[in-house]
């Protein structure tokens, strides 16, 4: 891996990570389409997990003034994060070996059909609640559901942010609050799981610190791809539904299906 697939990795990463497409459906898929063996190569999973802090740390930079005043929001996202913790430590293995473009796909076709599914069922049926339109009034309950909805997204192809936006929707939030709380729910979340892969494969990391250059690189370029991103996914579901996301995860995901087959 060079100079040239580590920004390209950078850019998909960034982009993808808070949109509900599939960040690790889409690098996986990115990394088959330049010719980078996911499987084969520990350079380029070290590389993989790595770059994901730079996004990590875009939320943390543009919600820094709300985490740093509001300890009741770091409850509610610990309150979400532990379900996840627990499942994940406990199915880390077994998840590992979901990752490969197939999974994928068939995860981006299937989370595409939901996404429409449910923002039709919502224009058809309005919540009978008044939505909880400001992310200070999500409760308890709420932040654990959401968060327990996580554990869905360890499939690779279903997103993280996909997965906790959905249920936030059907719990009562509006798409504005459901898609905030995900993206700040991502901070221990990805904090967490990312730190975790770096311990397991600390022998891997140690042996491509050569190439460190290459993750900051990629890294970097996750964080401005990903400040842009996210303040581009609140305007735009400020104003419009999920569908269009919906619709691209279905042709992705069979766009793939025929690259593969």
């Amino acid at each position: 891996m060079g100079i040239i697939e580590a920004i390209i990795l950078g850019i998909v990463e960034g982009l993808t990570e808070f949109l509900p497409v599939s960040s690790t459906g889409h690098l996986i898929l990115a990394s088959d389409v330049l010719g980078l063996d996911l499987e084969g190569s520990d350079l380029l999973k070290c590389f993989i997990v790595a770059i994901q802090l730079g996004s990590i740390l875009a939320i943390v930079f543009l919600f820094f003034d709300r985490l740093r005043q509001d300890l009741t929001l770091w409850i509610k996202l610990m309150v979400g994060f532990v379900p996840t913790a627990v499942i994940g430590l406990l199915l880390y293995k077994s998840i590992k070996s979901l990752f490969n473009p197939e999974v994928v796909a068939y995860m981006l076709i299937i989370w595409g059909i939901i996404f429409i599914v449910v923002e039709l069922m919502r224009k058809k049926y309005p919540p009978y609640k008044k939505e909880v339109a400001n992310i200070d009034d999500i409760s308890f309950k709420q932040a654990f559901i959401v968060g327990l909805s996580q554990c869905l997204a360890m499939v690779p192809g279903t997103s993280r942010s996909g997965a906790t936006i959905i249920t936030g929707l059907l719990s009562g939030l509006s798409r504005k609050v459901a898609a905030e709380f995900s993206f700040l729910l991502a901070i221990p979340t990805m904090f967490s799981a990312t730190f975790f892969d770096i311990y397991k494969n600390l022998d891997e990391f140690a042996l491509n610190l050569e190439y460190v250059w290459l993750f900051l690189v990629g890294g970097v370029v996750a964080f401005v791809v990903a400040i842009v991103a996210v303040k581009f996914f609140l305007k735009f579901v400020s104003r419009f539904d999920y569908i269009p996301f919906g619709i691209y995860r279905i042709i992705v995901g069979f766009i793939f299906l025929i690259f593969i087959f």
